[in-house]
C-alpha cells in the first residue's frame, strides 16, 4: 500500500478544510448547519484550489445526501471525494468515501455488493480510522448483515461500533447506533427492549436540528407500539413524522414510510387517517426495496379489509405472500410474519378455512425461525446491552461530577465573595483605625502624632533640596471665655468651623494639624516665612468674618494669634523650627493678640 504523503501545513490549516471538518462533525448533530458549512467549504476550496478542503467538503455533502436524498444523488459527490483523497494519499478520507458508496448500494437494495465493499475496507479502516469514523464503517457492515437476517453478526459489529464511537467522541453518532439497535431488536421481536433504545436515541440529540434522524426513530417507535398492541399511543408520532418537511430542512426526499404509519393507523382504528396515509404512500418515489413493497401491500390489504373488500385484500396479500415465501436479502422475518398473519385472518374472514390454516402454519414456521434467530443473537445483544449500560453509567457519573463541580464552583464563588467582603470590611476598619490614629476627631485635621511623624521627613527634604519649609502655629484668642460663657458645645462648634476653614484655605501639599486644645499647626513646604505670613494673614481676615457669622460673642474666638518661622531661620533641626514658630506665637499673644508674627 502506498505510504501516506503528509499534506502541506497550509492545506491542513485552510479555512475550507476547517469548515469541511466541522461540517463532518455536525452531520448527526445539526444537519442544516452541516450542509451549509459543507457548501461554503466547497466554494472556498474550489476558488482557491484547495484539494483537501474540497475532498472533505464533498465527503460531508455526500453523506448528507445519503441521509436526505437518493443514493444516485450522493454517488457523484462520494466518487469525486474518493478520487481527491486517492490523489492526496489521504487513506482515512478515501475509506470514508468508499464507506459512503457502500451505504448507497445498501440503500438501493444491493446488499451483497455493499457488504463485499464494506468488508474489503474493514481491516484497513480499523487501522486508519478513529472514533465516529470507525463507528460509521462498522455500522455500515452491521446494516448489511442485518439486511441478510444475520442478526448475530449485526449485533457484533454494532457492539464494536459503539465502543469506537462513544458519546464523548462520537459527534452524535451514538444516537444513530441506538436507532439501529432498536431496529435490529424489532426484527427479533424484542419490542420492549427496542423501545428503550428508541427513547435513548431520541434523548441524545436535538430533534429540531436533525429532523431526519428524529423521524426514523419516531417511525421505529410507531412500529414497536403497534406490535405491542399500543397503536393508539403511536398516533402522536405519526403526526410528528408527517409534519417534518420533505426537503433538506426536514426529512429530505427519502421515503417517510407512509405505509408503516398507515398500518399503525388501521390498528388504532383510525380508518380515515389510514386511507390518507395509503394514498400518500402510493405517490412516493421508491428505491427497489422489497420490504417496503411488502409493507405497502399490507397497508393496501388493511384498507381493502376496512372497506369490506376481502377479495381485494386477498389479492394484495397473495402477491405479497409469494415474495414473502421466498424471503431473500432485505426482507425481515418480522414483515414476512406480518404478511402471513394478516393473510390467514383475511382468508378466515372469507370462509376459506383450509387456506387460512395453511397461511397460519406458514406464519408459525417463520415465527419459529425468528425465535431461533433471536436466540443466536442473544449473546451479542446482551453484550451490547451491558456495554450500553456501562456507557450510560459513565454518562451519569460524569453528569453527577459536572453538577458537583458546578456546586463546588458556586460554593467557592460564594466563599470568595464573602471573603472579599470581609477583606473590604477589614481594610475599611484598618483605614478607619489609621484615620483615628492620625486624625483629630473633632476638626477632621491631622493630629499631633501625625505632625511629629511628618515634620521630620518634610524638614529633611527641605534641607536636601535647599528649599524653605515654613511652619505656622495658630492659637484662637480668648477661647477659654467661649467655653466658660457659652459652654463646651459652642467651643467645639467653633473649633470645627476653624478646622473646616483651615482645610479649605490650604494647598494640597500643605499639612494642617490640631496641635492641642485651641492651637493649630500648619506645615507649608517650598514656602518661606514671608509667604507663610501672607497666607496666615488672609486666613485671619476670613476667620474674623466667619466666626462672627457663627454667632461668637465678644472677642472670644473671633480672632487668633499666630507665629511663623521657616527652615532658613532655624537650621539646627525640626524641633528648633517648631520652637521658633511657637516663640513668635507667644510674642503675638503678649503684644495684644489678633496678629501674625514672623521670626527674624
Amino acid at each position: 500500500m502506498t505510504a501516506a504523503v503528509p499534506r502541506p501545513a497550509a492545506a491542513r490549516r485552510s479555512d475550507a478544510l476547517r469548515l469541511a471538518r466541522r461540517a463532518w462533525k455536525l452531520l448527526h448533530i445539526d444537519s442544516a448547519l452541516a450542509i451549509e458549512l459543507a457548501d461554503r467549504a466547497l466554494d472556498k476550496a474550489r476558488a482557491r484550489g484547495d484539494a483537501a478542503g474540497e475532498g472533505w467538503a464533498r465527503l460531508a455533502r455526500g453523506f448528507h445526501l445519503i441521509y436526505f436524498a437518493r443514493p444516485r444523488h450522493a454517488a457523484p459527490e462520494l466518487r469525486a471525494a474518493q478520487q481527491i483523497f486517492e490523489q492526496l494519499c489521504d487513506n482515512a478520507g478515501r475509506i470514508l468515501a468508499q464507506t459512503g458508496i457502500a451505504r448507497g448500494l445498501w440503500r438501493q437494495g444491493r446488499y451483497d455488493e455493499a457488504l463485499q465493499l464494506a468488508l474489503a475496507l474493514r481491516d484497513e479502516g480499523l487501522a486508519v480510522l478513529r472514533h465516529d469514523q470507525r463507528g460509521l464503517l462498522l455500522n455500515t457492515i452491521a446494516g448489511c448483515y442485518s439486511a441478510r437476517n444475520q442478526s448475530e453478526q449485526a449485533f457484533a459489529y454494532m457492539y464494536q461500533a459503539l465502543r469506537d464511537a462513544p458519546p464523548a467522541r462520537g459527534h452524535g453518532y451514538d444516537a444513530v447506533l441506538h436507532c439501529n439497535l432498536a431496529h435490529e431488536l424489532m426484527q427479533l421481536g424484542d419490542y420492549d427492549e427496542a423501545l428503550k433504545h428508541v427513547e435513548a436515541g431520541l434523548a441524545r440529540f436535538d430533534h429540531d436540528r436533525n429532523p431526519r434522524l428524529a423521524s426514523v426513530l419516531w417511525v421505529n417507535r410507531i412500529i414497536i407500539l403497534t406490535e405491542l398492541g399500543r397503536a393508539a399511543d403511536a398516533l402522536g408520532d405519526i403526526e410528528r413524522v408527517c409534519a417534518v418537511p420533505a426537503d433538506a430542512t426536514g426529512r429530505g426526499t427519502l421515503t417517510p414510510h407512509f405505509e408503516t404509519m398507515a398500518i399503525a393507523a388501521f390498528a388504532a382504528g383510525q380508518r380515515g387517517r389510514g386511507r390518507e396515509l395509503v394514498e400518500r404512500a402510493r405517490q412516493v418515489e421508491r428505491e427497489p426495496i422489497v420490504e417496503e413493497a411488502l409493507e405497502l401491500a399490507l397497508a393496501e390489504a388493511l384498507l381493502a379489509r376496512a372497506d369490506g373488500d376481502l377479495a381485494l385484500a386477498r389479492t394484495h396479500l397473495d402477491a405479497a405472500s409469494e415474495r414473502a415465501a421466498v424471503g431473500g436479502l432485505g426482507v425481515s422475518l418480522r414483515v414476512r410474519c406480518a404478511v402471513y398473519l394478516l393473510l390467514s385472518q383475511v382468508l378466515e374472514a372469507s370462509g376459506d378455512v383450509v387456506a387460512a390454516l395453511a397461511a397460519a402454519r406458514q406464519w408459525q414456521r417463520l415465527a419459529g425461525e425468528r425465535a431461533q434467530l433471536a436466540s443466536r443473537a442473544h449473546y451479542q445483544a446482551a453484550a451490547l446491552q451491558t456495554e450500553l449500560l456501562m456507557l450510560q453509567h459513565q454518562l451519569d457519573e460524569k453528569d453527577a461530577q459536572r453538577r458537583a463541580t458546578e456546586r463546588a464552583r458556586a460554593e467557592l464563588e460564594a466563599t470568595n465573595k464573602a471573603l472579599s467582603q470581609k477583606i473590604d470590611e477589614v481594610q475599611a476598619l484598618q483605614e478607619a483605625l489609621r484615620q483615628q490614629a492620625t486624625r483629630d476627631e473633632l476638626t477632621g485635621l491631622f493630629n499631633r502624632r501625625h505632625l511629629n511623624n511628618t515634620l521630620p521627613a518634610m524638614w529633611a527634604l527641605a534641607q536636601r533640596e535647599n528649599k524653605p519649609l515654613a511652619v505656622a502655629i495658630i492659637d484662637l484668642d480668648h477661647f477659654k471665655r467661649v467655653n466658660d460663657e457659652h459652654g463646651h458645645d459652642a467651643g467645639d462648634r467653633l473649633l470645627t468651623a476653624f478646622g473646616r476653614l483651615l482645610a479649605s484655605s490650604l494647598r494640597k501639599s500643605d499639612v494642617a494639624c490640631r496641635y492641642g486644645g485651641e492651637e493649630f499647626c500648619v506645615l507649608m513646604p517650598e514656602t518661606d516665612a514671608a509667604g507663610a505670613r501672607r497666607k496666615i494673614a488672609v486666613l485671619l481676615k476670613r476667620w474674623r468674618v466667619e466666626s462672627l457669622m457663627l454667632g461668637a460673642a465678644g472677642p472670644g474666638g473671633t480672632s487668633f494669634s499666630a507665629g511663623v518661622a521657616d527652615s532658613t531661620a532655624a537650621t539646627a533641626n525640626w524641633q528648633a523650627l517648631l520652637k521658633r514658630a511657637d516663640d513668635e506665637l507667644l510674642t503675638a499673644k503678649r503684644t495684644g493678640r489678633n496678629r501674625v508674627l514672623v521670626a527674624a
